[in-house]
């Protein structure tokens, strides 16, 4: 190995929560090593951090059966267009990061195409929920996966999956944002519900409207709440809109700041099923959690999906402490019963609160290193072999 020489870095986010992973490793690799050269597909954190990236995330931010396929030419040509730019550059490591119906179709391209280019794979693949025979062939084009949930490595090892190490989730970083001081602890014994519809146009539609509803029958139960719904910039003006009927004023949060100011202040939450699950019990908010979607990916997922919850907290935990209801059962009346113990103090909000503390003793990493300068570590020392 030349110790002199630049290492360069090939790095390729689909979305937008795996470009703030991919900008966070990217500041973390160029602390330990100030020359590394980056290349690849990333969004605005990403690009901020000095990545030109070869076209707009967007073009591929794409999730569920029927979406994927709408825009399958595109994906298609982008997918042809990274992989190429990766073999050309021949860069000392590719990283992929979340997004697999996009990054593992690169990756499996550049890896028959060179075999030398050693590939990283940054968030696994839920391959514990369904699935599972996709971690046997990853092996193939995967030299190490960096894991974001504490129970992956030992999937992957059961599943025959490739090398897998627990880097730790983004969001243990975040404890000064999730946890509240001495005055906001006081606020959360108001009655402060924060209302979560998930960060896609789809989720949104389908969800505020049960959400509505099932506000409404928890009000005439337990008399005023104080809403706060937080929403990317790009659904905000059509939040306004869509909850200016709403039985409560609904007061729409815009930026980081005001999200996290809610997330310290929240008595509980009504949520989409996703990675807010896992905020959520970080933060110490008992939630009621929810989901739909259309009637065609609902009968696909019943038939490949093998876990008893899609909630991640009750995945980490192997119990299911937090209610979900989803498709039939994602109705106003079972979501308003179960918000309404976690808001009056019952039993149930205390049980949450306590299998909360055994979530975030599950996800402690040992040393002081952060989940980006371990990934960084293992990013690096495969880039250096291949030097």
């Amino acid at each position: 190995m030349n110790e002199h020489a630049t290492l360069r870095i090939f790095i390729v986010a689909g979305e937008e929560s795996g470009d703030q992973l991919g900008f966070k490793l990217m500041q973390a690799l160029r602390a330990k090593a100030p020359g590394v050269h980056f290349s690849g597909v990333g969004g605005k954190a990403m690009t901020q951090e000095g990545l030109s990236s070869l076209f707009a995330i967007d073009d591929i931010a794409v999730m569920g059966f029927l979406p994927v396929f709408a825009r399958l030419p595109l994906l298609l040509k982008r997918i042809a267009q990274t992989a190429e730019a990766v073999v050309a550059q021949k860069p000392d490591v590719l990283v992929i990061i979340d997004s697999p119906d996009f990054t593992h179709r690169v990756a499996r391209i550049v890896r028959k195409a060179d075999p030398t280019i050693p590939i990283i794979n940054y968030v696994s693949p839920t391959v514990w929920a369904w699935r599972p025979g996709r971690a046997k062939k990853m092996r193939a084009y995967v030299d190490h996966l960096l894991a974001l949930l504490p129970f992956e490595p030992r999937a992957h090892e059961e599943l025959g999956g490739p090398l897998c190490t627990y880097v730790g989730h983004p969001l243990i970083e975040r404890y000064a944002d999730l946890r509240p001081n001495d005055a906001e602890c006081m606020e959360r014994e108001k009655p402060r519900l924060l209302i979560l519809p998930g960060s896609r146009r789809s989720e949104v539609s389908r969800l505020l409207p049960v959400f509505r509803e099932a506000i409404a029958l928890l009000v005439n139960r337990i008399g005023p709440v104080e809403a706060m719904l937080p929403a990317v910039d790009r659904l905000a003006d059509d939040i306004t809109r869509q909850t200016r009927d709403w039985p409560i004023p609904v007061k729409i949060l815009r930026g980081e700041a005001e999200k996290w100011r809610a997330f310290r202040t929240a008595r509980a939450a009504l949520a989409a099923s996703g990675t807010v699950t896992l905020e959520l019990a970080l933060a110490q908010i008992p939630m009621v959690t929810a989901y739909k979607v259309n009637p065609v990916e609902a009968v696909i997922a019943r038939r490949v999906v093998r876990l008893p919850s899609v909630i991640l907290p009750n995945i980490i935990l192997g119990e299911n402490v937090v209610p979900e209801f989803l498709q039939e059962n994602c109705t106003p009346q079972k979501i308003s019963e179960a918000l309404i113990p976690l808001m009056l103090g019952y039993v149930a909000r205390a049980v949450q609160l306590t299998a909360f503390d055994q979530v975030e003793d599950l996800m402690r990493l040992s040393g002081d290193a952060s989940p980006s300068e371990k990934a960084a570590e293992i990013v690096l020392s495969y880039a250096k072999q291949a030097q």
